[in-house]
């Protein structure tokens, strides 16, 4: 048995674990260097790497660029084991409890089933079936991952109306989906009072019924208008479990995109989702506390109210602060907001925008020259590609890159480059995108598109 299998069972996916081991073997290194060795993009390492940070098994440095570092590998299995010995220490904890409760109690039916009831169900036709005796017997709620092709079912069979039913009358019904172009229409027929959002991140379907009764599919057929013979569900009825899978539902739940907005991709032909910028990770009460010069330690016991020192210290705050105002946009960096990585997130989205609007382009070389003019266009420099020493495009700033207190737009500008790229050459596809930085002082940067076909046949 590898670390792989060793660090999945314990919680992670394949590219966390992978992250990890590379980590370990090889400390303090950027994320674009982590991307490299593991072969993928630099956007999808730092996704693994904030999942990883959050839980403590990877650190970073505060200088620019961030560099990554992971313990030694049998310390990580350790940190992931006590992990999961706390978890199933309060799991322990709150079932004696529960069972406290429930033998104090004198009003439970003695009939009631103590254990979960499980089946499996197969075929898609059966599966269906089911959702739609729960949508008849639901009495509070329902709530639905239909994936990117679980609408297209629903509507071919009469647990839709069933659904539509329940949501007439008043039982409280979310739909969690993937909006995709093909399937758009067909959520024309859900009631209008089932309440519906996208998120990039769904791929799976289930149900939860009343926070008692749960589906989880276990398998679905790849081909979105087959007959589904090879689908297989999972049916728990257990309120424990549908607990727990309806909190995980909830919390994509609240990253979700309203329907009306996310379905203007399709209808409008604009991205208009909202755009999340992400900060740094750290505390950014230290961060408040040194900024203001607060040298004192916070204490863990109420202390007695000093009227002179409390008006002592708040006359160093306000000067404190007085200098920061003074500061500008500089004085942003203090708190740890980079106004660099922001304007390059703004610039990624732009750039995500216009990929998305040349997206009936065909050809890669044609939506190159297209994605060019439009930069050039715009006055934010000027592109040019080579084949040398492999497939590149050259990246000059329409304006130099500035060290005063203005803002740092020629970060925008490079965003914008590397999400239109990003956006047309998704991860794990034929061509992978990878940036380096200045080779001299004209050029700014350059853009490696690392192709599995010739770049006359791109």
């Amino acid at each position: 048995m590898g670390w792989n299998r060793i660090l999945s069972d314990a919680g992670l996916s394949d590219k966390e674990a992978n992250a990890v081991i590379a980590l370990s073997n090889r400390p303090n290194i950027k994320a674009s260097e982590l991307a490299k060795d593991l072969g993928t993009t630099r956007l999808d390492a730092y996704n693994s790497l904030e999942r990883l940070q959050r839980i403590g098994l990877v650190t970073s440095t505060a200088d620019r660029p961030m560099r990554f570092s992971s313990p030694p590998i049998g310390e990580v299995v350790k940190m992931l084991i006590d992990i999961r010995r706390e978890q199933l220490s309060r799991i322990e904890e709150n079932y004696k409890g529960l069972n406290t409760d429930l033998s104090a109690s004198e009003t439970i039916d003695e009939n009631t089933p103590e254990d979960a009831k499980f089946a499996v169900l197969k075929e898609r036709i059966h599966i269906l079936k089911r959702i739609e005796k729960m949508a008849e017997e639901a009495e509070e709620s329902l709530m639905l991952v239909l994936g990117r092709f679980g609408i297209l079912h629903l509507c071919r069979s009469p647990s839709l109306e069933a659904i539509n039913t329940a949501a007439a009358k008043g039982i409280s019904i979310r739909v969690l989906a993937q909006l995709d172009r093909r399937t758009i229409r067909f959520y024309e027929q859900l009631e209008d009072l089932i309440e519906v959002r996208h998120s990039d991140d769904i791929e799976s379907q289930g149900v939860v019924m009343d926070v008692s009764e749960t589906i989880q599919y276990l398998n679905a057929e790849e081909n979105p208008v087959g007959r589904g013979r090879t689908d297989a569900a999972l049916v728990v009825e257990s309120t424990t479990f549908a607990d727990s899978q309806l909190n995980l539902m909830e919390a994509i739940w609240d990253d979700a995109i309203p329907f009306e907005t996310a379905s203007k991709r399709f209808t409008e032909q604009k991205i208009v989702e909202p755009l999340k910028l992400t900060l740094d990770s750290m505390s950014f009460l230290d961060r408040m506390r040194d900024v203001l010069q607060i040298k004192d330690e916070l204490p863990d016991t109420d202390t007695p109210f000093d009227p002179s020192a409390f008006m002592a210290s708040g006359l160093e705050v306000n000067e404190a602060r007085r200098n920061l105002e003074s500061g500008g946009i500089s004085s942003l960096s203090s708190f740890g907001i980079d106004i660099s990585s922001l304007l390059r997130q703004v610039g990624n989205r732009i750039g995500e925008e216009l990929a998305f609007s040349l997206r009936n382009i065909e050809g890669n070389i044609e939506f190159l020259n297209e994605m060019m003019d439009w930069w050039e266009y715009a006055g934010l420099g000027n592109l040019s590609y080579d084949i040398e020493p492999e497939f590149h495009i050259k990246v000059i700033l329409g304006s130099p890159v500035s060290e005063d207190n203005g803002l740092p737009l020629w970060a925008l500008d490079d965003g914008i480059i590397e999400g239109a790229l990003l956006a047309r050459y998704s991860p794990g596809g034929e061509v992978m995108v990878q940036r380096e930085e200045n080779q001299d002082d004209e050029e700014f940067c350059r853009y490696n598109l690392i192709m599995s076909s010739k770049p006359e046949d791109i």
